[in-house]
């Protein structure tokens, strides 16, 4: 009866007659289905039939209010384009990095003690490289990276990328924010940064309207391995952080 309910449920959510659904929150369904219902009144309905605002009707924000406070129609304003990055991003162009966070911690834990609840050990590409690193079990991320890895072990000739994995989980904020890092949620991945380019780190400055020059080391072709499984670069934003990946498939 249970298994019943939350099937009916589901239904009334995605097929209420004469409503809407945006695109873009269908794609959140799709992407995270063992934790959203569907979508109704302008909610984002969660399979513990708890809710969160899809748009909060604010008007056109500054690109420090996407930053600071998005709703979670706002992390689909930037299109992610998936596969060769064919120009420098451009001005304040960060796919992804605008956030809700409070939809990410609805999935992956409010605070250090929930997310390690989920945190499981793999061994990042066993034959050349063979580091454990902790990741998330929630939405299948420890499994997307193990294909990853098996995908990454057969390139020698990005060995030194590979090696020494700058971090996983980390419960902490972004530097000279407020706000969580994604690294808090264990969905993240850093390349070695021997081999990693920082917005931050080339400007000296955690100033957001500083102004930027595109730095990049990374292969293109680690790049599209991680995009094959839901995971998106840091290297595509204005505020370029290419050691970065990130577990996002809604926007892929």
């Amino acid at each position: 009866m249970k298994i019943l309910s939350v099937l009916i449920l589901s239904t009334i959510y995605l097929f209420r007659p004469g409503q809407a659904i945006p695109p873009h929150a269908v794609k959140l369904m799709q992407s995270y289905p063992d934790f959203i219902a569907g979508y109704i009144n302008n909610r984002i309905v969660f399979k513990d039939h708890s809710a969160m605002v899809w748009d909060d009707n604010s008007g056109i924000k500054s690109t420090t209010e996407l930053i600071a406070k998005p709703d979670i129609k706002d992390m689909f304003l930037q299109p992610y384009t998936k596969g060769l990055l064919t120009a420098d991003p451009v001005k304040n162009s960060d796919p992804g990095r605008i956030r809700n966070e409070k939809f990410f911690m609805k999935m992956y834990g409010s605070s250090k003690e929930d997310v390690k609840k989920n945190l499981t050990v793999i061994t990042w590409c066993p034959k050349l490289i063979g580091q454990k690193i902790n990741v998330t079990k929630i939405n299948g991320v420890n499994k997307q990276l193990i294909s990853i890895s098996k995908e990454l072990d057969e390139h020698p000739e990005w060995k030194n990328y590979l090696a020494n994995i700058g971090g996983t989980f980390a419960w902490r904020n972004i530097k000279g924010t407020n706000r969580p890092s994604m690294h808090s949620f264990g969905m993240t991945i850093d390349l070695n940064t021997k081999y990693s380019d920082y917005w931050q780190w080339t400007a000296h400055t955690t100033n957001e309207q500083a102004k930027l020059k595109y730095k990049n080391k990374i292969p293109a072709g680690i790049v599209s391995i991680f995009e094959k499984y839901g995971f998106i670069w840091g290297g595509k934003w204005y505020h370029y952080d290419t050691m970065h990946f990130e577990y996002r498939p809604e926007l892929l």
